[in-house]
């Protein structure tokens, strides 16, 4: 078989190798890290913050930490605090003339503002710690489960090993990337999701077997080739791209260039989806905003309609003012992060040009008029992956855990993170002469 063969392959190159190896041992390391959990807490009274961290916003962060969340790790927090960090500084980089300079000073700048990024890390562990800590009770961990109580020493110390913990996974992330096969962070936050998924379908699977009213096997079966479906349609809004034309003119040995003649036609491609899941991350913020608006206003009629309607993440407004939401900010979060007249100047320094387009200020006006076209059913096409999980919820009666993988950040991370890992792997098949992963990509054959 080609898959077994192409294994091989991989196997022969002794430094992939070696970053496979690399990036499993320290993934591995991180798991174990999940499943440790903080001094003066008895593991064996954690029952209660299990059930009641496995629906909802919570069952959610809990799957981004890979279980550490409901397990009182010393890995609860996760890598979260580093991917928040990451936002606030790229937000900040519009704003601030400092990281704007440090933007456009290439590696060194970029050393320094992951520097910046590892602080501000720090700074969000130490407000989010505490606020863990507090909420431990308040998720079902009984008084007699803190064998050590809940003093000064108990928070002084569990607040100094979560900081730690997060930033000992924003190291495994970064040496993943840099010893490794690349996306360290997303990785990270992969196998964490990964981690999560058996427990949800065999919960999921034995909810629809037991009485037998609830479908039986035959709905399992079509819970998976829907599954499978919203997979493809994922991996198609995360490759697809609109391909613009360009064309360079050819130099001349004197380096000038001939008129009329040109170099081979090639092509700049625009992403559909070129804001990733960041605008669901920043949705799903802000849906905390509507709860707490409700309890602000008590106990009236508007008051109790927002925090049951809003409370939860599988209901109908919430899920309509969710999907609204991701619409904006795919349009938002492209516009900073697409920078059409940089790539316009670019282009125009490298003597490429967009065929019937002027170099300069029309081409950027240009490509800033196909991105909006674009980013529209985009944008509506992440909205729908978004809420998916709500339909399959409301409308198949699956259970929450496993609905999650139906769609939403969860999967879009999975489907990117792997189809990010598979291109790197195949790049150095290629660079090999190995065929490679993806049928898509160009074969060569090995030279003797």
């Amino acid at each position: 078989m080609k898959f077994i063969e192409t294994l091989k392959n991989v196997w022969k190159i002794t430094e992939l190798k070696d970053r496979i190896m690399l990036t499993l041992g320290l993934l591995l390391v991180y798991r174990f890290g999940a499943q440790v959990v903080l001094p003066g807490i008895d593991a064996s009274q954690l029952g209660a913050l299990a059930d009641n961290t496995d629906q909802g916003l919570l069952g959610l962060l809990n799957a981004f930490t890979g279980g550490a969340f409901a397990n009182a790790s010393v890995f609860a927090l996760g890598i979260m605090p580093y991917i928040s960090a990451s936002i606030v500084v790229q937000l900040m980089g519009i704003a601030i003339p400092y990281l704007q300079k440090l933007q456009k000073d290439g590696e060194s700048g970029r050393k320094k503002i992951n520097q910046i990024t590892r602080w501000l890390t720090i700074g969000i562990c130490l407000v989010q710690a505490p606020g863990y800590l507090a909420s431990l009770p308040a998720l079902g961990i009984p008084s007699s489960a803190f064998l050590l109580g809940t003093g000064t020493m108990f928070y002084v110390s569990s607040v100094i090993i979560l900081v730690t913990g997060t930033v000992f996974a924003m190291w495994l992330g970064e040496k993943i990337t840099d010893k490794g096969i690349g996306n360290g962070i997303s990785l990270l936050i992969m196998v964490g999701i990964i981690a999560n998924m058996p427990a949800s379908f065999l919960l999921n699977y034995a909810s629809r077997l037991e009485g037998g009213g609830n479908g039986g096997l035959m709905m399992v079966l079509i819970e998976l080739v829907i599954w499978f479906v919203i997979i493809l349609l994922s991996i198609m809004l995360v490759m697809g791209v609109r391909k613009i034309a360009v064309q360079y003119a050819r130099r001349t040995a004197s380096g000038g260039y001939e008129k009329n003649v040109f170099g081979s036609r090639q092509f700049l491609p625009l992403k559909l989806n070129a804001s990733g899941v960041m605008p669901i991350i920043f949705a799903q913020a802000i849906m905390f905003v509507p709860t707490l608006i409700g309890k602000g206003l008590g106990e009236g009629a508007v008051g109790i309609w927002m925090q049951t309607n809003f409370s939860d993440i599988f209901g109908l407004w919430y899920n309509v003012v969710f999907a609204l939401l991701i619409i904006v900010f795919t349009y938002f979060y492209t516009a900073i992060t697409v920078p059409t007249n940089k790539m316009a100047d670019d282009l125009k320094r490298s003597g490429g040009f967009i065929p019937g387009i002027r170099p300069g200020t029309e081409t950027s006006e240009y490509l800033d008029k196909i991105m909006s076209q674009i980013t529209l059913p985009g944008s509506i096409f992440l909205a729908m992956i978004a809420v998916f999980p709500a339909v399959v919820v409301k409308l198949m009666g699956v259970q929450q855990g496993w609905a999650l993988f139906f769609g939403g950040t969860s999967l879009l991370i999975m489907v990117g993170v792997a189809i990010d890992t598979m291109q790197q792997i195949n790049s150095y098949l290629l660079n090999k002469h190995y065929d490679g992963l993806m049928k898509t990509g160009k074969n060569r054959k090995a030279v003797a």
